[in-house]
């Protein structure tokens, strides 16, 4: 299994969640890889702090299991469209970087400096893991309206950039009803209809998915027969994560159990299990 999605990460009043911890759960879960995303270049995220350089040196130590992210705000280097990048992503790839993310930056995602990011990360063949928060304000995370707008403008705009979707706002999109997560993070019930996640995967193919976390886990178990068949017809744009992060094993634990069980019973077929916690990750980072 190749995890598309973990920290190392202190949060005030938790305890740290350390390199050995994550190893360790990776051991226990049976996760030979995991990418590991720094946090904290934006300052939704500064009490998070894991930067670029942390996750390099992790790599570093063990260059075997940890495939190290890279990630710069988009408002640095004097919070300009006409910002250049390129020789930071290229610098970072270098050291062993093969995407960048995560994107915490609490900005329209349509925002004329994340598309300068966007497209800068396409030049250096870094695939861009972002987070989706439901507003400006309050939390991190980039932001669009419901039906995903500013996505679908940007997966256009940028067409040689991979994306990577991730959290509540983009996995409430799973079914037509949207807007829920704008009300409770975690949709529940039937997908009475495919969403825009799906129309959106069809017509872009820089589009994929990041699994991790609970928004994840629910979006393919809320509805547990739409849920195979999700996974079975969007194979090749699906990515197994945990967001291993805390100490908490609940959800790191379901989804890597959901995956196993779903490949023993045959609800997911071996192509789509395959596909999903290694070969698509594998693929789109070039490892």
């Amino acid at each position: 299994m190749l995890d598309i999605h973990t920290h190392i990460l202190t949060v005030w009043g938790r305890k740290p969640f350390t390199e050995k911890d994550l190893l360790g759960r990776m051991d226990l879960l049976g996760i030979e890889k995991s990418v590991l995303l720094p946090l904290g270049d934006s300052p939704e995220t500064n009490f998070f702090r894991f930067g670029t350089e942390d996750a390099v040196r992790v790599y570093r130590r063990h260059p075997d299991r940890i495939i190290p992210f890279c990630c710069v705000d988009p408002r640095a280097g004097g919070n300009s469209p006409e910002t250049d990048f390129l020789p930071l992503l290229n610098y970072y790839r270098e050291k062993g970087c093969k995407g960048f993310g995560e994107l915490t930056a609490n900005l329209p995602v349509d925002d004329p400096l994340c598309i300068n990011l966007y497209r800068q990360c396409g030049e250096a063949g870094m695939p861009v893991l972002f987070h989706l928060y439901r507003k400006i304000g309050g939390f991190y995370g980039l932001v669009d309206s419901p039906g995903l707008p500013g996505l679908e403008k940007v997966l256009g705009l940028c067409p040689e950039t991979i994306f990577i979707g991730h959290a509540m706002v983009f996995w409430d999109e799973i079914s037509y009803d949207t807007g829920t997560a704008r009300k409770t993070e975690y949709p529940a019930g039937p997908v009475k209809l495919p969403g825009r996640i799906q129309s959106l995967m069809e017509k872009y193919p820089n589009l994929y998915g990041d699994l991790s976390a609970g928004s994840g886990y629910n979006a393919i178990t809320r509805d547990p027969e739409y849920g195979y068949d999700f996974l079975n017809t969007y194979r090749d744009r699906l990515l197994l994560g945990t967001d291993l992060c805390h100490q908490e094993p609940d959800i790191p634990g379901k989804i890597v159990d959901y995956f196993r069980r779903s490949r023993e019973s045959g609800r997911i077929s071996e192509t789509a299990y395959l596909k999903i916690v290694e070969d698509n990750a594998r693929r789109i980072l070039g490892i």
